[in-house]
């Protein structure tokens, strides 16, 4: 895959606890990622969203005044995000659209919409082995994962919590952190907090907040003469996997490699390619996982990499350096803020959490209980 596609605006809406509708976080998210690439809504003829009700696309297109010629909203979860920017790749590679805006809003923390229930869907033939034990959806998967991963590479409970306590550093570098004030995070404090699904407590878990974002997609050729330096995507790739957890062979195989591996050939790189990381962080095992499933650390060494620091600030792969789920933001799908993160971190744009030289950053999103995974390349022109 030669790069021929690049982002060239992005933007966050009002983050936190906001009072606002959906579509009010969606069109503040829209309007200043189209501004920031130096566009007007009217060049936009391409739109990929969900969560606006039933029909997201038509809605949200109608609420803004637009009459895009492709649209995209499969509902896929956390990765929703980074498939619509291969998808977008590919309608701009195929003259379906010019400029594409992939975008996404949620109130659920101000509309107290967010609510942990049974399992997701009782109409999943295999939700009735899972069923009858009551599981908290999502976070008792997640446990379950994070359960097998302790005990199948001998991993403390301590390195786990590392990477809350890593993730928090980041934060208190990000004003827009929902967690920005909140001070550091020491690892006793992520294992005395309540427990919700053992091993999990709540300071493994991911915010709940409002929030969301816009990121424009566009020619890499009509990219250059906009104010921004284009950020090129390389290669994405995506896999499937399952929806029950018991029709899984293996709880730790979360079908990300696949997905990675795609990525990496289609862009003509590989791991060691790679200066920075935005990767899915819904609970502490998600970013474990995802690290070694990408090729960036070896299996069942991630913890310990962690734990040794060289995700933090100064270290040697920075790993979701806006904070991530766990401490900036989780708006119930966090996935176009990985590619918001990583397209500033390669501007050069974040102050002072700025990684020095990146220039090529991999953004990783996941979905449903690693049932979809989604991995983006980018790198920018120097």
């Amino acid at each position: 895959m030669s790069a021929s596609v690049a982002i060239v605006g992005v933007a966050e809406c009002d983050l936190g606890s906001t009072g606002l509708s959906v579509l009010e976080l969606q069109v503040q998210a829209v309007t200043r990622a189209v501004a920031d690439a130096g566009l007007r809504l009217s060049d936009v003829d391409g739109l990929a969203t969900n969560n606006v009700g039933r029909f997201s696309t038509t809605s949200l297109a109608d609420y803004l005044g637009l009459r895009p010629g492709w649209v995209e909203s499969s509902f896929l979860g956390g990765s929703a995000f980074e498939t619509y920017v291969g998808r977008a790749v590919q309608a701009i590679g195929a003259g379906q659209a010019e400029v594409v805006v992939v975008s996404y809003a949620s109130n659920q923390r101000s509309a107290r919409s967010r609510r942990l229930g049974g399992v997701f869907d009782d109409t999943v033939p295999e939700a009735q082995f899972e069923a009858p034990y009551g599981p908290l959806y999502p976070i008792s998967y997640y446990a379950m994962a994070a359960q097998s991963y302790l005990h199948r590479y001998g991993v403390s409970r301590e390195q786990l919590a590392e990477v809350a306590v890593a993730a928090r550093e980041w934060a208190l570098l990000n004003p827009a952190a929902f967690r920005y004030g909140a001070g550091p995070l020491a690892v006793a404090d992520v294992l005395a907090a309540p427990l919700v699904s053992s091993p999990l407590t709540t300071l493994d878990c991911c915010l709940v907040t409002d929030g969301g974002g816009a990121v424009v997609v566009t020619s890499l050729d009509r990219a250059r003469d906009l104010p921004h330096p284009p950020v090129a995507v390389l290669g994405y790739g995506e896999a499937t996997s399952h929806t029950a957890m018991a029709t899984r062979d293996d709880i730790l195989d979360t079908g990300a490699e696949r997905a990675a591996r795609a990525a990496y050939r289609r862009a003509g790189l590989g791991p060691d390619d790679v200066g920075l990381a935005m990767v899915y962080d819904s609970f502490t095992i998600t970013p474990l996982l995802s690290l070694e499933a990408l090729g960036l650390c070896p299996p069942g060494e991630a913890a310990a990499f962690v734990a040794d620091g060289h995700t933090r600030p100064g270290g040697k792969l920075p790993l979701n350096t806006n904070g991530g789920g766990l401490s900036y933001c989780h708006p119930g799908q966090y996935g176009v803020l990985l590619l918001v993160e990583a397209v500033r971190q390669l501007r050069g744009s974040c102050g002072p959490r700025q990684v020095p030289g990146a220039e090529v950053a991999v953004a990783h999103g996941t979905g449903g209980i690693f049932s979809h995974s989604a991995t983006v390349l980018l790198g920018v022109e120097r």
